[in-house]
């Protein structure tokens, strides 16, 4: 949900500082009556409207709507699904979409003080050999140019301002996210052996010359070695490779939580080596330890996409069945607000939803989607008066505090020009990974809003001990299905394809579940080539 660690950053950081070298207090009596006062808030997505689904009582359609093109889900590969239409000249479409909003995960809230993430937060520069992602940020001023050698000149304001990304380790904050002060001299000598060996794997080609590493997916070599990388757990393959350090093992473990949910436990050894090793961090000379980032997270780039569905989307409203020929497919559509039910009929429809949703949409589609497993997480944003540290390295756009249950936080207010905050907004992430996400997930919705907030304080005391006392508000964000975890054997498998295989040349399937990985680069690849696909099945129809 973090997605794109900056690895080379945490690389350069630690190789920079390593090389030489290898040559709780008790809570105020008024924090209780804070607590009690405490504004909180529980929100998610719209899960009770999408759980009816199952039992689908819904009523008769009352109304019919046709269209030559039905977009169906308005997170961000739809909406760049609708882009790609626009883009060839086709604008007679429709979007529709459960929640009230658009963007899925790219969503954000906003306070008094700040606008905050509801899910991704920022966007890794892109790899210079990804030319269709370079033009969308090169349309939306992202990119405002580019120099005398080819490289991209990205808006300042829109790259991660300094200072980027601290460590909460052995008592003391610390600059960057890779554990460096305070290791022996073994774990020092294994953390530098583990990135060269990523660097490796970054380089790495087929006899195609394709990299075995990148983004998208689709773009990736699928030779015999790399996929078997697939086939074990980024713990079995770290312990392949005789790593012991504890500080590695728990860092890799962090990576792997923040671009898919599971841990270094549960997900594949090629999703695991893909966080290192897909982004080339080549797209810029100066720039390329940072990352662009916004108050309101990855918000910001489904705002971009969102003018191309102006008039054209119905939020609140659920698709709970679609039938299709070869001519046509029908969504019966349940409108929230009115309490009515819309048909809509199109020539083509673009399925940009989930495997966990179409399984209730489509015929005999659950045991495929049985094979698609999607990690829950939980944002909470937090009003506190001041962040005190016990430490001297500053606050910084990323937080994160070794050996805490969840990935740290941001401090939503880091890209402001206005550094001084009468409140500082700061927004925690935290995955469920586990063995049995079915099971925890239903356990997830079981919890009151006041446990979720003592799990999240009870995590923030490790860096900041008097953090209650601090705290005016606090807003917890559920996201039962936050993205698709790969776990092993999953990537390439048989099932992933068949799940992003066109129904009939009518139904056409766009979702970063379909790739294997959620990160912004999927979904916005996922959109386009779905459109691409559809319209050239279009004119070998003709």
């Amino acid at each position: 949900m973090k997605n794109g660690e900056n690895y080379n950053n945490s690389r350069r950081n630690f190789l920079k500082i390593i090389t030489t070298s290898l040559l709780a207090i008790p809570l105020l009596e008024a924090c209780k009556e804070k607590v009690v006062t405490l504004l909180i808030r529980l929100s998610g997505t719209n899960h009770i409207l999408g759980h009816r689904l199952r039992v689908k009582n819904f009523p008769k359609p009352t109304k019919e709507i046709s269209v030559p093109y039905l977009i169906v889900g308005g997170g961000i590969s739809g909406l760049s699904a609708a882009r790609q239409l626009t883009k060839k000249g086709i604008t007679d479409f429709l979007m529709v979409e459960l929640e009230g909003h658009l963007g899925g995960n790219s969503s954000n809230g906003e306070n008094q003080y700040s606008k905050y993430p509801l899910g991704a937060h920022y966007l890794p520069l892109p790899n210079l050999e990804d030319k269709a992602l370079l033009q969308f940020l090169e349309e939306e001023k992202i990119i405002v140019g580019y120099d005398s050698k080819g490289f991209p000149k990205f808006d300042e304001t829109q790259l991660t301002l300094a200072p980027e990304e601290r460590l909460f380790y052995r008592n003391n904050w610390q600059e960057g996210v890779v554990p460096k002060e305070g290791n022996t001299t073994s774990e020092d000598q294994e953390f530098v052996r583990f990135f060269k060996v990523m660097d490796g794997f970054r380089r790495q080609k087929d006899e195609e010359g394709k990299y075995w590493f990148s983004i998208p997916l689709s773009e990736c070599s699928q030779n015999k070695e790399v996929k078997a990388l697939d086939a074990m757990t980024m713990q079995q393959w770290f312990e392949s490779q005789n790593f012991t350090a504890k500080p590695l093992f728990n860092y890799i473990d962090y990576c792997c939580k923040d671009d898919f949910g599971l841990g270094i436990a549960y997900v594949s050894a090629y999703a695991g080596i893909h966080y290192f090793a897909a982004r080339k961090q080549n797209a810029s000379e100066d720039h390329q330890d940072s990352v662009l980032t916004w108050p309101e997270g990855n918000s910001r780039l489904a705002n971009h996409l969102k003018k191309y569905v102006k008039g054209k989307s119905l939020k609140n409203h659920l698709v709970f069945e679609i039938e299709n020929d070869t001519q046509k497919a029908v969504a019966k559509v349940f409108d929230n607000e009115t309490k009515t039910t819309i048909a809509i009929t199109a020539n083509k429809m673009i399925l940009a939803t989930p495997q966990f949703v179409n399984q209730y949409l489509l015929k005999n589609r659950k045991d495929l989607a049985s094979h698609f497993h999607y990690t829950p997480w939980l944002l909470a944003t937090l009003v506190v008066s001041e962040i005190n540290d016990n430490g001297s390295f500053p606050l910084c756009w990323d937080n994160v505090i070794y050996g805490s249950k969840g990935l740290g936080y941001v401090y939503d207010q880091h890209q402001s020009l206005q550094q001084l905050q009468d409140k500082k907004v700061i927004t925690y992430y935290y995955s469920f990974s586990s063995a049995d996400l079915k099971k925890t997930r239903r356990e997830v919705y079981k919890k009151t809003k006041e446990y979720w907030k003592q799990m999240v304080f009870d995590d923030l005391k490790i860096a900041h001990p008097n953090i209650e006392s601090l705290i005016e508000s606090i807003e917890v964000h559920l996201l039962g299905h936050g993205m698709i975890s790969p776990v092993p054997n999953f990537i390439f498998s048989d099932t992933k394809k068949e799940a992003a295989k066109p129904i009939d040349n009518t139904l056409f399937f766009a979702h970063s579940d379909v790739s294997g990985i959620s990160i912004f680069e999927e979904a916005f690849h996922q959109g386009i080539n779905t459109v691409n696909t559809m319209l050239d099945a279009t004119t070998l129809d003709s």
